[in-house]
């Protein structure tokens, strides 16, 4: 049998310093490595050279889960650093589960802000990271 579903936001768990993060609107990440083309006799290209990995993304967060982790901190979210665990998949539904381990992460920026006639306010908050462990469970 084939099953077509795909993850929705509702599949998807995200634990941040050992704190279920309920009030979490997106998580994105990414790993990317330095390549630049080599060349040698001839025009055309001898090889690829790879250099540096890194790693980076942001988390979008309601105040109130901003605030709530800004507390579990310690105060001050620029002096964290914490491991972040995204799980995708729902079980109940007959989804597998993958999980994605962020690790190191500390954040670059904290805003913070609102507007006239907004209902909620949320926070894009950017980081860096040291590795990723996609698929590590």
């Amino acid at each position: 049998m084939f099953n077509s579903k795909e993850y929705e936001w509702a599949s998807i768990t995200v634990v941040m310093g050992g704190r279920n993060m309920t009030g979490i609107r997106g998580v994105k990440y990414h790993t990317k490595q330095e390549k630049e083309v080599l060349y040698a006799k001839g025009n055309k290209a001898h090889a690829i050279q790879r250099g540096n990995k890194s790693c980076e993304g942001s988390i979008t967060l309601l105040q109130s889960e901003l605030e709530a982790l800004t507390r579990a901190a310690g105060g001050d979210l620029l002096d964290a650093n914490l491991n972040l665990i995204v799980a995708y998949g729902n079980p109940s539904q007959g989804e597998p589960i993958s999980t994605d381990i962020i690790k190191g992460v500390e954040f670059t920026d904290v805003p913070k802000g609102m507007s006239q006639g907004d209902k909620f306010s949320e926070h894009e908050l950017p980081f860096i990271a040291l590795d990723v462990d996609y698929n590590a469970v």
